[in-house]
């Protein structure tokens, strides 16, 4: 077996131990605050068993069969991260919530979507409903920025 097919799992696996030994040093929540709930700790220690379980299986699936090569990607994958990175630009300068709907439409367009009405539509009504998910149902406010301060006041 070559030594690349294995990096991958390899990397996955190292990041795995490495988040459960830090969600270890976590202190464990009185049973007063947490009740019957879990402990802060244990959903992390529980995705990362699962992500080493996962690895697992890579590993077999990689030793059974030798990958394909990969073609190079297309503009979708490209403009994908483009605009990802424009996202993150967009975040930090003005507001997430003036990011999310730029960053969906020029992302629709590019994967293929042609009619701009079903465009706009996601791209104004999916942040609205997140927004309004987050900050009446779940009472999560979210990071400062141009709307959000406008409606936090």
């Amino acid at each position: 077996m070559e030594l690349r097919l294995v990096t991958i799992p390899a990397i996955i696996a190292v990041f795995s131990v490495i988040i459960i030994g830090l969600s270890l040093q976590l202190d464990t929540s009185p049973p007063m605050i947490v009740g019957d709930s879990m402990q802060a700790r244990s959903f992390p220690i529980f995705l990362m068993i699962l992500n080493l379980m996962l690895c697992v299986i890579l590993f077999l699936q990689l030793v059974k069969e030798k990958p394909a090569p990969v073609p190079l990607e297309g503009r979708e994958t490209w403009g994908s991260m483009v605009l990802l990175l424009l996202f993150f630009a967009l975040t930090i300068t003005t507001d997430m919530f003036i990011a999310i709907p730029i960053v969906m439409f020029l992302l629709s367009y590019l994967w293929g979507e042609r009619r701009f009405i079903i465009i706009a539509l996601n791209s104004i009504l999916t942040p609205v409903t997140l927004f309004f998910l987050f900050d009446k149902v779940l009472r999560i406010r979210f990071p400062r920025g141009i709307i959000t301060n406008w409606y936090y006041g």
